[in-house]
């Protein structure tokens, strides 16, 4: 392990993945190359058309080792003009170039193994095949358990993808190798079978990837305890009372970007509420490597009336669901008729529509101090 990651390296270094992820990939390279020679040649020999497509299994996934490192390259190349938040998501897209190998392969061993039940041929058995196979699955295990631990403690998807790979060749390679067994004490052909029960195997690895990658691509929410800690560390500055629409966007490992609107007392003068919102940004950059972005939202606290009208809207709100979240209240009006101005998170899962909502807010609100207040609400769905 220490040939791709030293006790002294920084994981969170780009140019640190980037040379284990080459170095995985090229060490990929030599080892499929070898395993695809070897089953090539014996199916070939043997006319197990499992084997072969095994081998050619392995030919392709030099395919994605050779993705695999081109996609470390292009992530270690810094921001430019064309892409200002850099090359990160590189991995990304080598994740998904690999997926899609893996389903091409998969197609191509279903085709062949329909191909050998439709016209049979037989399967010389040797004990050369069943070398070929063995050493096959200790390779393809050693692999999977390399790219696993690297990719976990690098958080990388090309890694982790290739891994899934791995071990879904490890299956595949000892289905062959039981098909091969069976049908040669058994007299059973079960070659064509286990080709297709490999297919499938390898074409559900390469969906679950493409899936996540996909995922990922398209602007995957942040997990709970991202949000939990951004949302803690933002609490923890004097003069915060409260955070709500926190974005994240995640443009690789350690190049998130963040925006957050930051509730402070009006009191504040704006020079104030400023120094606080530029000391938060600097404390995340420093210390998190997000580069956080705040609003500054200047609420009225500690008013007796403000407080009141407040605490029956929270209840009109809890009353449609208690899941909802209210945030940025403010009271706009005189002593005869006032606006209760405020936002209201809703789940994307909530099955209500915003005009139901709103419809049923409105009606709570102007029974309040007996008709003399209406509300401008906001309704916007949220990861809550």
């Amino acid at each position: 392990m220490s040939f791709f990651l030293k006790k002294t390296d920084d994981i969170n270094d780009i140019s640190v993945r980037a040379r284990c992820g080459r170095r995985a990939g090229f060490l990929g390279i030599v080892l499929n190359t070898l395993l695809a020679a070897g089953k090539i040649a014996v199916g070939a020999i043997s006319g197990a058309i499992s084997v072969l497509a095994d081998g050619l299994n392995n030919l392709t996934d030099c395919g994605s080792n050779v993705v695999s490192v081109i996609g470390f390259k292009m992530s270690e190349k810094p921001a430019d003009k064309e892409h200002p938040f850099g090359h990160r998501r590189a991995e990304s897209v080598a994740s998904l170039l690999i997926s899609v190998i893996i389903l091409v392969v998969a197609v191509e061993l279903a085709v062949q193994s329909v191909d050998k039940l439709l016209h049979p041929s037989e399967t010389d058995f040797s004990y050369l095949l069943m070398g070929v196979l063995l050493i096959s699955v200790a390779v393809k295990l050693f692999m999977f358990l390399l790219n696993r631990n690297l990719g976990k403690r690098l958080s990388s998807e090309a890694l982790l993808a290739t891994a899934a790979d791995s071990i879904s060749d490890t299956v595949a390679t000892f289905l062959v190798l039981v098909s091969a067994i069976v049908s040669r004490f058994a007299n059973v052909d079960l070659d064509g079978w286990l080709g297709i029960a490999v297919a499938l195997f390898i074409a559900f690895t390469g969906f679950s990837i493409l899936k996540d990658t996909v995922s990922g691509l398209l602007g995957r929410a942040p997990d709970k305890q991202t949000v939990d800690d951004i949302e803690k560390r933002v609490l923890s500055f004097d003069g915060v009372m409260g955070v709500h629409d926190l974005i994240v966007h995640d443009y690789g490992q350690n190049k998130m970007y963040a925006t957050v609107h930051v509730e402070v007392s009006a009191s504040l003068s704006i020079t104030e509420a400023h120094d606080l919102a530029d000391r938060i940004e600097k404390s995340f950059a420093a210390d998190t490597g997000i580069q956080l972005t705040v609003h500054i939202d200047p609420l009225v606290f500690g008013d007796p009336v403000t407080d009141k009208l407040k605490e029956e809207a929270e209840r009109i709100v809890a009353d449609i669901d208690p899941a909802f979240q209210m945030h940025d209240f403010r009271v706009v009006g005189g002593e005869k008729h006032k606006n209760l101005v405020f936002e209201v998170a809703i789940p994307f899962d909530c099955q209500l529509g915003e005009t139901e909502i709103l419809r049923r807010i409105r009606a709570g609100v102007t029974r309040l101090n007996g008709g003399a207040c209406d509300c401008v609400v906001t309704v916007e769905r949220q990861n809550i």
